[in-house]
């Protein structure tokens, strides 16, 4: 049976042919880890139940006077890997899934590099 053409790797400038998205050098750059390994755990879900229960309204919706019950705890500042960051209950805030979703595609979709 004929198999699929090969195709450019899809990191660019790759000049590379898979049948997969990537090439065996960028396939590791692009794959995720779970969510447990990134540190959403047992003791994130406890600390987060907590959060939500002590803060039960959505922060962004309070701004515009709405009432919306919060039901993600989300890092001010993306964690991206950084455990002292992750835990520092300075930078969470209570969303609804809604404002959540919004802002994780909005502002924390790419690392910002600053100089």
């Amino acid at each position: 049976m004929p198999r699929k053409p090969l195709k450019p790797c899809k990191n660019p400038g790759c000049p590379e042919l898979t049948q997969d998205r990537f090439c065996e050098r960028h396939r590791h750059q692009h794959e995720r880890t779970s969510a447990a390994q990134r540190g959403y755990d047992h003791r994130w879900r406890k600390a987060r139940d907590k959060y939500l229960r002590e803060n039960t309204l959505c922060v962004n919706c309070l701004k515009s006077n709405r009432l919306t019950k919060a039901t993600v705890v989300d890092h001010i500042i993306p964690h991206r890997g950084d455990n002292k960051l992750f835990w520092d209950k300075s930078n969470w805030q209570s969303l609804c899934k809604r404002c959540h979703d919004k802002k994780t595609m909005t502002e924390d979709r790419y690392q910002e590099y600053k100089y």
